[in-house]
């Protein structure tokens, strides 16, 4: 009992040091010692820097780069735009019914045209509808898949080839159908075999694959699709587990254009309206066009609500390289790149600690500082008109997205609205802490520390508990 005594007394001393250095405990931790770290952290009310090292290092952000590319959205766009996707015609429609030309989807670079995400999914039914009230019953040209809107690069440069062709790197086009993502349902056999292929959702019947998958006792998908953009081809290498009936990959569509007027002509086909030649994606130069059908997506308050919270890279590529009209007529990641970094640079933000060469941080080329992510959040809170609804597009500690698990039965559950980022090597957080009747804006940048992702995130939830009791004191 008298050494409990002493050890209690002893434990309560070494806790109350530890947590009064919260900065010191975390960039000290032996699996941090060789990291890349960039970290900031300021008192928002008093604009005080409480914590800060390396800060103004640019530093590979993961998804961090996310709050980049919604917030200029936000300030450029504003929350109630809405993408639009038009169906048009040219030629004349005669006495019978008959459409002497062409029929059209010109793309506005909606990334929720079909998607699981939000929107309708049964939207082809009022195209249909929309077609059959323009008096059309036969259609003597094609339907044209216009995506002309966005460049034909379809996926990032910098995107590495590990990525490339898999549906968290689907790309951005100007028509994006069905999130861009196709599903590959496989039977696993022993361990060592070769899976079956048994279908694709939904059906692409040019897609072929080279199979070199391998079922294995491995508990989780580590499958990996490798094409190019537009190509149909697709190599699949890894492991998914064994003895599995049916087993779900997913992968990225080839040309989802196509694909949508695909579908559409099958399902105007099924509707008594007749098209004799196949759906095409060539646009060539035609008389003038007349709309019949304006789809507008869902508000952009909404759809960067999900590409922030459950961190969809889709929706922010697609976001991303909209922006790029701002300077030009044909969107590109490269025109979206100056836009970007034009805007923040009339705010005054230090841009020469801004690399961002995609919307959504997959690229491993991308690269910010702290220093700079604290600065977009103190202006998206303090000075944006746009400030509410960007904040609610974060995800929850311990409740919501990508934060679920994050801070979860802490001090901290439910007052921390940030932004995940997670790639090989990296792991990062940036966002505001509501606590003590303070908030407290942060970001903390990790790269190529020497321990798991889980690890690293412990440490950093660590460190913003302490940071977190500190400020109680």
């Amino acid at each position: 009992m008298k050494f409990k005594l002493l050890v209690l007394p002893f434990l309560f001393f070494t806790l109350s040091v530890f947590a009064e250095n919260p900065l010191e405990n975390f960039i000290n931790n032996p699996i941090m010692e060789n990291a890349n770290i960039s970290l900031l952290v300021k008192d928002l009310g008093t604009n005080k820097t409480l914590y800060q090292f390396r800060s103004n290092n640019s530093t590979i952000p993961a998804s961090t780069m996310k709050l980049v590319t919604t917030a200029t959205a936000l300030e450029l766009l504003g929350p109630k735009f809405c993408f639009e996707t038009k169906v048009e015609i040219d030629g004349r429609i005669n006495a019978e019914g008959v459409l002497n030309g062409n029929l059209y989807i010109h793309g506005g670079g909606d990334p929720t045209l079909g998607s699981e995400k939000m929107g309708n999914l049964n939207f082809l039914t009022k195209w249909v509808e929309t077609v059959k009230k323009a008096g059309i019953k036969k259609i003597t040209g094609q339907i044209v898949a216009d995506a002309t809107l966005y460049d034909d690069q379809g996926v990032n440069p910098k995107w590495t080839w590990e990525d490339v062709g898999n549906y968290y790197a689907a790309g951005a086009y100007g028509i994006s159908y069905m999130d861009n993502t196709y599903e590959l349902v496989l039977r696993s056999g022993i361990e060592g075999s070769t899976p079956e292929i048994l279908r694709v959702i939904p059906d692409i019947p040019a897609l072929t694959f080279e199979n070199h998958l391998t079922s294995t006792t491995i508990a989780f998908d580590s499958a990996y699709f490798y094409g190019a953009p537009h190509s149909y081809l697709r190599s699949i290498h890894g492991e998914i587990p064994a003895n599995r009936m049916e087993y779900i990959i997913k992968g990225s569509i080839p040309n989802p254009g196509l694909l949508l007027a695909e579908h559409f002509q099958n399902q105007l086909i099924q509707n008594g309206i007749s098209i004799y030649q196949l759906p095409t994606d060539i646009v060539t130069k035609s008389t003038e066009r007349r709309v019949i059908l304006v789809q507008q997506s869902p508000p952009l308050s909404e759809i960067i609500k999900e590409t922030n919270i459950h961190s969809n890279n889709g929706f922010a590529e697609q976001i991303f390289r909209y922006l790029a009209l701002k300077k030009s007529t044909i969107a590109s990641s490269t025109d979206a790149v100056q836009v970007v970094r034009a805007f923040w640079k009339s705010k005054g933000l230090p841009i020469n600690q801004l690399f961002n060469y995609d919307g959504c941080g997959l690229s491993p080329m991308d690269a910010v500082s702290a220093q700079f992510l604290v600065d977009l959040l103190i202006y998206m809170q303090t000075i944006s008109p746009n400030k509410e609804v960007f904040i609610n597009s974060l995800p929850v500690s311990g409740k919501s997205g990508t934060l679920t698990n994050f801070l979860d039965k802490t001090p901290l559950q439910g007052k921390v609205h940030a932004k995940s980022g997670t790639i090989s090597g990296v792991k990062s957080y940036a966002g505001y802490i509501e606590n003590n009747n303070k908030t407290y804006v942060f970001s903390i940048l990790v790269n190529h520390a020497d321990g798991t992702s889980k690890a690293v995130t412990r440490r950093i939830e660590e460190f913003l508990l302490q940071l977190s009791e500190n400020s109680n004191q």
